[in-house]
């Protein structure tokens, strides 16, 4: 039997304070994440992150949690059904959050007391960097050398040149396009640090080869998309251009109706759901633009349900 983790970044286990610092710091504390000097770090985490950034971000959550729990949790469960109904009995599918629960390490045991004869790991990150699918792949590592009896493992890679990723997205977003008729169109990425990149992070030009492969899907026209990226943290210099700015000078520009691809996310999340959904298009209609619309992300959707399930096999 072959054992398949799917491994996510994380989640608070509820949208408060308590929980959301808890998370954040096990989140930032991680040497991948936040590069510099432990002492810094630490000093930067403990007594000028958390005590700003934990309340807001816990009213973020609020804004955005579910009957069922946290969004990114809930959809990554469902995909977790869905691929293993689709692989059927002779594998076993669990989840591993890199931060919060359920852990890597959790999932971890699962899969080893069903006693599976080797494990496949897949981070569900499209783009390879160092914070995110290095820091999955490095924590995978430390829990299983605590194990006496090793299966054979296989750590897929980065998907996000695969076609049936980017016919997902594709699929997804044609009919919003053709519905919408927006003014113009974002890819927007999650973002990271310059000093990442120049550190030979891939994941800014794999960013841009994802954006331009939909693009050609959606048959969209030089000038009528750009490339951004969100969720910056701190005063130092992120891969630009930024998201929010972006769209502000677009607005300014004349254009109102917006559509965002967020190709860096599998499952919709915070940073999705809130960050885009509901903080940039407040600000574009308060800038007197007319609409931003969120593509969803993938979800379970079925074309990207048998895509997981090809890249496992």
């Amino acid at each position: 039997m072959t054992g398949i983790l799917l491994v996510n970044l994380g989640t608070p286990s509820a949208p408060t304070t308590k929980a959301v610092r808890r998370y954040l710091k096990q989140f930032l504390s991680d040497p991948r994440v936040i590069d510099i000097n432990p002492i810094l770090r630490f000093g930067l985490v403990r007594f000028l992150i958390l005590p700003f950034r934990s309340p807001r971000s816990a009213r973020q959550y609020q804004k955005v949690w579910t009957a069922e729990g946290s969004p990114l949790l809930c959809r990554t469960e469902a995909l977790r059904k869905a691929v293993a109904e689709n692989l059927g009995e002779d594998y076993v599918v669990e989840i591993g959050m890199r931060y919060g629960t359920p852990s890597i390490e959790s999932g971890l045991k699962k899969l080893m007391e069903k006693k599976v004869s080797c494990l496949k790991v897949l981070p569900l990150f499209p783009q390879q960097a160092s914070s995110s699918t290095g820091s999955a792949i490095e924590e995978f590592f430390r829990v299983a050398g605590r194990l006496r009896q090793i299966p054979p493992v296989q750590i897929l890679p980065p998907f996000y040149d695969c076609e049936g990723f980017l016919d997902s997205f594709a699929e997804i977003g044609r009919p919003l396009v053709e519905k919408a008729r927006p003014d113009h169109i974002l890819f927007s990425f999650h973002g990271l640090p310059e000093r990442h990149i120049a550190k030979g992070d891939p994941y800014q030009m794999q960013a841009l080869f994802t954006a331009r492969a939909i693009a050609r899907r959606l048959g969209l026209a030089e000038g009528s998309y750009s490339v951004t990226f969100q969720s910056r943290l701190g005063r130092t210099p992120w891969i630009r251009p930024y998201t929010d700015r972006t769209l502000l000078d677009l607005v300014r520009q004349g254009k109102k109706r917006f559509l965002v691809f967020c190709p860096s996310f599998v499952a919709d999340c915070l940073e999705t759901l809130e960050e885009i959904a509901i903080r940039n298009r407040e600000a574009v209609l308060a800038a007197g633009g007319e609409e931003v619309i969120l593509v969803p992300s993938l979800n379970t959707h079925p074309r990207w349900v048998e895509t997981v399930c090809d890249l496992v096999r």
